[in-house]
This record gives structure tokens, sequence and C-alpha cells, in this order.
């Protein structure tokens, strides 16, 4: 185990522009990294640029589905599609396959795990998909819920400038707090703990358990 505060913070349903950009100009701004969950619709001609900018930021880039749809509902083949699809687009731009996969919705079943091989992950979230919920009550959340191996799920998608306002005062609050910001891969890497099959991560430390 690391003696380190590490914490991945992580950002689900881009790329958007108009957004993506912004919170890629604050990670660069606190000199920090993060890992961005891609739907893979989202993945145009257009957005192609964020994608590389993130991965030549030194972020991860990782798997969040073609279509952002609830996936135990669809057959076993359309699984491996919406899984196909995203991955192959993200390793054309930045070379390098996704290794994590976070289940739109946080709907999984066991299907899932037998189809998709990449790590599962869900996190800490704070509605921030909601738009009544202001940049305020999204920085209380999130420092609230803070912890050593701690994995933060937020959003960069269309029209979500709460967040980017939430992440200029949460990332400089958590490094005085002496939180160390890495990718997803790393925080498991760093962590010494290799994401088993069947599991889905809260955080390095922490299982969820229990199928939604």
């Amino acid at each position: 185990m690391s003696d380190k505060k590490l914490v991945a913070l992580t950002f689900d349903d881009g790329p958007t522009i108009g957004i993506t950009d912004q919170v890629l100009d604050v990670l660069g701004e606190n000199e920090i990294v993060a890992s961005f969950f891609l739907i893979g619709q989202q993945i145009t001609e257009e957005t192609g640029y964020l994608v590389k900018r993130a991965h030549d930021m030194g972020c991860s880039v990782e798997n969040h589905s073609r279509t952002h749809q609830s996936m135990p509902t669809l057959s076993r083949q359309e699984i491996l599609n919406e899984i196909q699809y995203t991955t192959e687009l993200i390793e054309e731009i930045t070379g390098e396959k996704p290794e994590f996969f976070r289940p739109p919705y946080i709907d999984y079943d066991q299907k899932m795990y037998d189809l998709i091989d990449l790590g599962f992950i869900a996190g800490y979230g704070c509605e921030d998909w909601v738009p009544s919920v202001t940049a305020k009550e999204r920085i209380e959340r999130v420092l609230h819920d803070a912890n050593p191996g701690f994995i933060i799920l937020l959003h960069d998608m269309e029209d979500n400038v709460n967040t980017v306002e939430a992440i200029k005062t949460i990332i400089p609050e958590l490094k005085k707090q002496g939180y160390e910001f890495v990718t997803i891969r790393d925080l498991f890497r760093l962590s010494g703990i290799s994401p088993q099959k069947n599991a889905i991560y809260m955080g390095a430390n922490e299982v969820r358990k229990n199928y939604q």
C-alpha cells in the first residue's frame, strides 16, 4: 500500500467541446492529471482533439460505452459492440487501449463482468449531472467524502459549467490537505492493488458488492 494520500479525479460522458476544454485548462493550471471515461458516439472528427489533448497531458482515457444505455438490458453481442467501438476509437487517437470501464448509470450484472475484460469503476459522485446542484454543493459533497484511495465521479457533459467551477476549488483544497492526484491506472498501481474480476470499485480500497 502507498502511504501517500492518492485521489483519482474522473470525468464521464465526454468529450464535449466547450466543457472538456475548460476541464483540461483547470487540470493544466493545477498541474494535475485525471481520467476521462468517454462515450464512443461523442468521439468524432470534431472532438478528437480533446481526446488527444487529455492523453498528451498524461491523463488516462477510459471506456464508458458507445451509446450510454443501461447495459444489463442488452444482448451479449450488443454489449461487446458497445465496448469494442469505444475502445477502438480511443486506441486510434491515443495509441493505447482503455484499461477501465465505468458502466452507464452504474448499472451492471454478471453477464457484463463475464464479457468485458476491463476493470469496473464506480466512485463517489455529487449529483453533478443535476443542473440544480450548485457548484458550492458539489464542492462540499466531494470534500466531505474525500479519503485516501478516493475515486471522484464527475461529468464533462454538455453545459456542465457548475462542475468546471467546482473543480477550481476542489483541486487546490484537496492538494492543501495533502492529496496527490493520479490517473485511475496509477491509483491502483501505486496502491499495490490489482483490480479483480467480478468487482466494481468505489475507491482503490473499496469494492461495491451489490448489483443495483
